[in-house]
């Protein structure tokens, strides 16, 4: 211990091992490699690309698989819900004994499918829209709120420079309640 020095040498040395054959390359493969311009980032790159060209096509096939199976599943419960199934003995026998106005609304709730049911959603959507709205929106207001809107969509990073339209808009809002709350009292 101790018989060496503790220090690195400064002096590096390189270790060059020769062979005893000499190495030969093909013409092809040396003309290859230089008029190869490709690197290795380049060369990932385009590889990520494809891996990322497969993977999506497969996701589509994927999602085009789901959607036919969802189809059919769909179409099968359609087709059975539309199967009116033999009523038991039991059924039959609360038949006879219920009123008729129990009768009805068993057969109202039989009748209800899917298609039914939308048509009767669409129905009611119409109508609601066909109403005439009470009061009609202040245009102070909804040019208040408008200019909110619109300074908000400006200053998406600094919502703060918005404080006077914000005000603004505060003080149409309590000019509303006021006049509501006056309308109430009354």
């Amino acid at each position: 211990m101790g018989a060496g020095n503790s220090t690195p040498a400064t002096e590096v040395t390189q270790h060059v091992f020769s062979s005893d054959a000499p190495v030969r390359f093909s013409n092809e493969l040396v003309d290859s490699l230089q008029k190869n311009t490709q690197t290795d980032s380049a060369r990932s790159k385009q590889q990520e690309l494809q891996f990322q060209q497969r993977l999506t096509s497969e996701l589509e096939k994927l999602r085009e698989k789901e959607a036919q199976s969802f189809g059919e599943l769909t179409e099968s419960l359609s087709a059975e819900s539309e199967q009116v199934p033999e009523p038991s003995l039991v059924e039959k026998i609360s038949d006879a004994t219920s009123t008729s106005a129990t009768l009805a609304e068993k057969q109202r709730q039989k009748d209800m499918s899917r298609t039914s049911v939308s048509k009767e959603i669409e129905a009611l959507k119409k109508k609601l829209d066909g109403r005439k709205r009470l009061e009609q929106l202040d245009s102070q207001l909804d040019k208040a709120k408008s200019d909110v809107v619109d300074c908000l969509r400006l200053n998406d990073r600094r919502p703060l420079d918005c404080w006077k339209e914000v005000e603004t808009f505060k003080k149409e809002v309590g000019r509303l309640e006021k006049e509501f709350v006056e309308k109430t009292i009354r």
